[in-house]
């Protein structure tokens, strides 16, 4: 067993402008992916390691903290920090073209599914635990304006032309730029498309790569806005089951092994909050290499966790450019702005220009002026800084409110990150009908069994609530006592 990976594994450039944890953290994955690290090996300390390279042992210790929490490495008391159990080397291309017949079936008609949307009050503002709602009463909205202000008076007669489909080419590249620095992904600004919302990027993605009939794996329960739009666009949707390391892909290897593609949202499932585990995720990738097939990584919030770093992408891990990578910027600056990006394979560049110039709609103009400014003059990161610090905040005060008032009918769940908390019913409740009663008197919520694809039985009864607009302990106290009554049976 190795007992100290070689040396120069740490080389790290400073004219990168990378931070030196990034680079050590993408070090030790690259050598695990590589196989030059295997289980059980160990690394140095982290006292060692900064005196060797004149780190602060602050800095080595961010880099292990966030290989712990993906499971690259665990601690092993007095034995020191090893690889973990379990990692495999990442999977060869030459190893996995091969190809198949696809099932050809017709997909079942949608159903309905509870929108983000719906609950909200156009003249009022969202109700109160309204999800998908960043909080409003945190952005800067001064800097908003300055920055709005100056791209109307420097609009220009070509600034009033039909937009790129793909998107700003400015907005384009300080959006490659974020994801390289902060979520790990290694991207060019031409495989970053604009899109005008999730939706939007789902649907280029069903028109570009996959066909009617496709099978898709899901989790389930999931986002049922996906699903449903999956079906619209008449995809055979193939539910998996999600459980504590979220997606069984083991379940999808055996019941769906020849899917076209996969939908997951790895950083926090929707709805449950789990990440996908380090294992899951090695194999998820394997799959689409073996079977030519397509992962939609839809990380609608990953930027927020509150136990550790945020993690890094899955597009991250993705040797085989089979990941296409789905971000928004409705969860991190507002709904209204109806804006979001898609990443896709270099190989694939072309068929999504060609598609996006038939397909999309194409966000407006000014406002991709005005991101792309907020992003290049560092608003944008700090304004996310901000928001993970005061979301820890609101959590826990949401917390305490609740469970003060609420403490003998539910049980909290916490997750690491996200913007909802999950609370389950105790006794024979039904969450589905909490929901609704919380619905009909002005507050918002979502029951876990509306987020199945289909009803099934030992599903524990729960509901989600969003805490990011609560802003006081006094406030979720409040709401709680307004759904008290709502527990009694009907």
């Amino acid at each position: 067993m190795m007992s100290h990976p070689p040396s120069s594994l740490f080389r790290l450039d400073s004219s990168t402008g990378e931070a030196y944890y990034r680079q050590i953290y993408t070090r030790l994955r690259s050598a695990v992916a590589d196989g030059l690290l295997q289980p059980g090996d160990r690394i140095p300390s982290a006292r060692a390691l900064a005196a060797e390279l004149g780190l602060a042992r602050g800095t080595v210790e961010a880099a292990y903290s966030l290989l712990a929490a993906e499971g690259y490495v665990e601690a092993r008391g007095q034995a020191g920090t090893v690889i973990a159990a379990g990692v495999r080397p990442a999977v060869q291309a030459a190893a996995s073209k091969a190809t198949a017949s696809r099932p050809r079936t017709v997909a079942v008609p949608a159903r309905h599914p509870l929108l983000p949307e719906e609950g909200q009050d156009e003249a009022k503002g969202p109700r109160p635990f309204q999800m998908g709602i960043p909080a409003l009463d945190a952005f800067p909205r001064k800097i908003w304006a300055r920055l709005a202000a100056r791209a109307v008076r420097a609009t220009q007669a070509a600034d009033m032309l039909y937009p790129s489909p793909a998107g700003l080419m400015a907005l384009r590249t300080e959006i490659a730029r974020y994801l390289q620095l902060s979520r790990g992904i290694d991207c060019r600004a031409e495989q970053v498309f604009v899109t005008s919302g999730y939706r939007d990027s789902l649907n280029l993605i069903t028109r570009t790569l996959l066909q009617p009939g496709d099978k898709i794996w899901v989790e389930d329960p999931g986002y049922a806005p996906s699903a449903a739009l999956l079906r619209e666009a008449g995809m055979q949707l193939a539910g998996i089951p999600v459980d504590a390391e979220g997606m069984q892909v083991e379940y999808g290897l055996r019941h769906a092994a020849r899917a076209r593609a996969a939908v997951v949202t790895p950083a926090h499932q929707s709805p449950t909050c789990v990440a996908l585990s380090l294992p899951r995720r090695l194999a998820l990738l394997e799959w689409a290499a073996r079977e030519q097939a397509w992962i939609v990584e839809d990380d609608y919030d990953g930027e927020y966790r509150y136990v550790s770093r945020p993690l890094p992408a899955l597009k991250s891990l993705d040797r085989e450019d089979r990941v296409l990578y789905a971000g928004t910027f409705s969860k991190v600056l507002f709904p209204a702005i109806r804006l979001a990006y898609l990443v896709v394979p270099r190989s694939q560049v072309e068929r999504f220009r060609r598609s996006a110039q038939l397909f999309s709609g194409a966000a407006p103009a000014l406002t991709q002026h005005i991101v792309a400014d907020f992003m290049a003059e560092g608003h944008f990161a700090r304004h996310i800084q901000r928001m993970r610090r005061l979301y820890a905040h609101r959590r826990t005060m949401a917390i305490a409110g609740l469970e003060g008032v609420l403490h003998s009918h539910v049980r909290i769940d916490s997750p690491p990150g996200g913007m909802h908390l999950l609370l389950r019913l105790q006794g024979r409740r039904s969450d589905r009908l909490l929901a609704e009663k919380m619905r009909q008197h002005g507050m918002f919520s979502r029951a876990l069994s509306e987020c199945l694809l289909a009803p099934r039985a030992g599903v524990a009864p729960m509901i989600m609530l969003s805490f990011t607009n609560i802003d006081s302990r006094r406030r979720a106290a409040e709401l709680a006592r307004r759904i008290l009554p709502l527990l009694a049976p009907a």
